[in-house]
């Protein structure tokens, strides 16, 4: 009986999206892009299954994607729930606080902030706390917006971009890699975000991240998009305990590696169950589409609000993600000076 209760378990487990992968590495480099979805809007046309423009990606250059950024570090890894995996004997060094304020580092040389030009196909009235009242706007983007203009991106006021690199343990999104150069070279600075699958071990999901986005001392923070997804066949829901840990797990992991404290996005009911009073060492990037985050997110300090799903702009066709930063420009370029020390 135990015997056979046991198989059927490890039967389930593998039935699931999401749990721990056997695939090997042929089997890895068949996979097509996930269909895992984020509160990210969807383009309304086809959307590319590979890179386009000058990154095209071949289907013969799938292993050069995988290993863009190097090698996976290696690794121990264990399939609990319960994380396990081999995190750090002490705490990172930096003790810096998430702040309504971000640290201040030197000055450098300062890239020019453009206003924001955007609309919104359901604008909301935000009152006093509208989010026309701050300096410096950016973007997030995934493959749903197909091939960005991302000079004219800028223009429009696209000061920062949030890229979407990967989910899990074994995808990429298609377009990461054309996005990732592409805003570079239109002068955006840029990060990466990774959404997470909670039926998969953080470690791994934290070294799928690092073989496939850069350490670019420019860069911004990584992101960990943490939130519920109904689309997901995996259906397990966490204990608040288990979902902290796993994604302290994957956050030290990663700034062990760049060198920088990631950001934890959220949306707001993933948030109340599981983050409030939570990872208050972690900078939050807070998606609030309807009020204005002291009102989803009390209490709670934060560094970027993605304030629109609905957002639309010259260089995109549909719909795009709005967002700002909590500070003035003068912060803005601080804050960046501190990110590449």
């Amino acid at each position: 009986m135990r015997l056979s209760i046991l198989t059927a378990a490890l039967l389930g487990c593998v039935t699931l999206a999401g749990c721990a992968s056997s695939a090997g590495p042929e089997t890895v480099l068949s996979i097509k892009p996930s269909r895992e979805t984020t509160s990210s809007v969807k383009a309304s046309g086809p959307v590319p299954e590979v890179a386009v423009g000058q990154s095209k990606v071949k289907a013969e250059g799938a292993s050069e994607m995988l290993a863009w950024a190097g090698p996976v570090p290696g690794t121990q890894v264990f399939e609990s729930v319960t994380e396990k995996a081999v995190r750090p004997t002490a705490r990172p060094t930096d003790t810096a606080e998430t702040a309504e304020m971000p640290s201040i580092g030197k000055l450098g040389k300062r890239s020019r902030i453009y206003s924001q030009q955007f609309r919104d196909a359901k604008p909301i009235n935000f009152g006093k706390h509208a989010p026309k009242h701050y300096q410096v706007h950016g973007v997030d983007v995934s493959r749903w917006q197909g091939d960005i203009d991302w000079m004219k991106l800028r223009t429009q006021g696209a000061n920062f971009a949030f890229i979407k690199a990967t989910d899990g343990g074994d995808h990429t999104d298609p377009m990461f890699r054309h996005n990732w150069r592409a805003a570079k070279e239109a002068g955006i600075r840029r990060g990466a975000y990774h959404f997470f699958y909670w039926c998969r071990v953080a470690s791994e999901q934290a070294d799928w991240f690092i073989r496939n986005v850069p350490k670019d001392p420019d860069a911004l923070p990584p992101v960990i998009d943490a939130e519920y997804n109904g689309e997901s066949k995996c259906k397990r829901r966490l204990t608040r305990a288990q979902y902290v840990e796993k994604i302290r797990v994957f956050a030290e992991r990663l700034e062990r590696h760049y060198g920088k404290r990631p950001i934890i996005y959220t949306a707001p009911d993933f948030y109340a169950d599981n983050l409030s009073g939570e990872l208050k060492e972690y900078p939050f990037w807070l998606r609030s589409v309807a009020a204005h985050p002291s009102v989803r997110y009390p209490n709670r300090r934060w560094l970027f609000w993605q304030y629109s799903g609905s957002g639309l702009s010259h260089g995109v066709s549909g719909k795009i993600d709005l967002n700002v930063f909590v500070g003035s420009e003068n912060d803005w370029h601080n804050w960046l000076a501190g990110q590449s020390t």
